[in-house]
């Protein structure tokens, strides 16, 4: 994230005497990826932060895949995902590469732990539910539509109200804005689709000064591991720097329209390493007296694509609901189904939600994602 923040009490520069009130000193971490090169920020605990009582295997991770190697289109109905468990613990993955892993789950509670992701940067796109996220670094409230980047290593917890649906695109690249929306100073452009002033960064920040038994789960190594600590984890009087949690609105991502139909990559929001995440919103049409909206029919070579429907009626698909999730693979064209192209002429506008990942490396569907599988979902395409 290039843009500094700051929240509580700090010193006046780096690594001096941060005293605390009665004696003593506070306890400066340095938190940020690629060493000492990339984005980071500088915390200041009321203990240090490597306090630990208890490390312990919680459980392994094993990624499964479908072992049938038909190149084919996928459907997956993720609408029939049951309702219940934690944010982070019971998450469903669906679709994987060396670069990510892609998974839902529809928590009903809160978690009782504190989580970190020490494997992947992390996308959570709000579908429904509202909420907020607690970490070290503040409050981030949360909402439908919201999209959060939870940082690699950040540790944080969810403290949802009532049921929600997540999706979540684990990382294992820093998430980051695409090159062309930025300057060489950081500051997005004014062509960019949203701006600074459309991200919500963390506010709030509510320090914590408790001793006791305090449960930590780290993903790391393709497992869960239990640390327990001899305090609250969060504990920071102050921070600032570039490396957090943050969100931005579907809702506030501004679509880019032409004359003529424009390609996914207008859509953008995030590139990591070997994936891009675009937002399809609510938009005009294109305004040629001539065009056809729905999108022609495209061979993504050297690139599979995904799409989860939010919400409306995606302009080039039929048989699709919300929830869906669509797996489109190198090797066969997609495009509109039958009908769609010629009956979006003269369409003045689509009230379409949705989430795109376009991926470098081959998808492979999980062991878990073909109890939601539309099955005769390639053979939509016949008229």
């Amino acid at each position: 994230m290039p843009i500094y923040h700051r929240l509580g009490d700090i010193p006046a520069k780096k690594h001096i005497v941060h005293a605390r009130e009665g004696g003593g000193l506070h306890y400066e971490e340095l938190m940020g990826n690629r060493g000492f090169t990339g984005p980071s920020s500088l915390l200041y605990h009321l203990r240090p932060p490597t306090a630990v009582r208890e490390v312990e295997l919680e459980r392994r991770l094993p990624l499964e895949a479908d072992q049938d190697a038909r190149v084919r289109h996928r459907h997956l109905r993720t609408a029939g995902l049951p309702v219940g468990g934690s944010p982070t613990l019971d998450r469903v993955p669906l679709l994987f590469n060396e670069d990510l892993t892609l998974s839902m789950v529809r928590p009903d509670r809160p978690d009782a732990h504190y989580y970190r992701n020490a494997m992947a940067d992390e996308l959570v796109f709000v579908a429904e539910g509202e909420g907020v996220l607690e970490s070290a670094f503040g409050v981030l409230p949360l909402g439908p539509g919201d999209e959060v980047v939870v940082p690699r290593g950040i540790l944080h917890r969810y403290e949802l109200r009532g049921p929600a649906r997540l999706l979540v695109i684990e990382s294992h690249g820093a998430l980051r804005w695409p090159r062309r929306y930025h300057n060489e100073w950081g500051q997005l452009l004014e062509g960019a689709p949203f701006s600074e002033r459309d991200i919500r960064r963390p506010a709030s920040l509510q320090c914590h000064d408790e001793r006791g038994a305090f449960e930590v789960l780290v993903k790391q190594h393709d497992a869960i591991t239990r640390v327990v600590l001899d305090h609250h984890p969060f504990d920071v009087v102050g921070w600032d720097g570039y490396y957090y949690p943050w969100a931005i609105s579907i809702h506030d991502f501004e679509p880019i329209v032409g004359r003529v139909h424009q390609p996914p990559p207008v859509h953008q929001l995030l590139e990591g390493d070997g994936l891009v995440i675009c937002n399809f919103c609510p938009r005009p049409f294109d305004f040629h007296p001539q065009a056809i909206p729905v999108p022609y029919a495209h061979s993504n070579v050297m690139s599979d694509e995904v799409l989860f429907y939010a919400s409306g009626d995606f302009m080039s698909r039929k048989g699709i609901e919300v929830g869906s999730i669509t797996l489109h693979p190198d090797g066969i064209p997609h495009g509109p189904h039958p009908g769609r192209y010629e009956n979006s002429v003269g369409k003045a506008r689509t009230d379409e939600l949705a989430l795109m990942m376009d991926t470098e490396r081959r998808l492979r569907v999980t062991r878990q994602a073909l109890a939601l599988e539309d099955a005769g979902y390639y053979q939509s395409w016949i008229a």
